[in-house]
């Protein structure tokens, strides 16, 4: 792939610690602030630590939604949640790490390994995951009415 795209965003200050996240491509602007653990938060609205977990989990959903379509999985759910854990470290605060679980419903046992191949190529091949240094942990889940398989992988 030798294209380039760009995506453009622009925030604007409003008052105190809150901004407004916008693009010209986007019909919908999201308010932005100091999360509640620092120096004059603001709970209850998006911080960029809530994005950049956003990011890296709704990034993950969309590559599966693509291989799964493509790899003709059939599945009946697919939920992810996620958790960034943010620490210092000797260059300073960073998300050192986000732990991903996704819960995939597949409507019989013999999607149950098809659907775990998808899982792990999806994670293998997410840009967000791609593209950032804090650790990814990953801890799929597959359920097929009363069977779970849970397997972690991290990278």
């Amino acid at each position: 792939m030798n294209e380039i795209f760009t995506y453009d965003v622009d925030v604007t200050w409003l008052e105190n610690r809150k901004g407004i996240l916008k693009s010209s491509v986007l019909d919908e602007q999201i308010e932005v602030v100091t999360p509640p653990e620092f120096a004059k938060g603001i709970p209850g609205i998006w911080s960029p630590e809530h994005l950049f977990v956003a990011a890296a989990v709704s990034c993950f959903m969309t590559t599966f939604l693509a291989i799964a379509e493509k790899s003709r999985l059939e599945f009946i759910d697919f939920s992810c949640k996620s958790t960034g854990i943010l620490e210092k470290k000797e260059n300073g605060l960073m998300i050192s790490s986000i732990t991903l679980q996704p819960i995939v419903k597949v409507p019989d046992d013999s999607m149950i390994e098809k659907a775990q191949k998808v899982l792990e190529l999806s994670h293998k091949s997410c840009l967000i995951l791609n593209s950032v240094k804090s650790e990814i942990i990953f801890m799929p889940h597959i359920q097929c009415d009363d069977t779970v398989s849970n397997n972690d992988i991290s990278r």
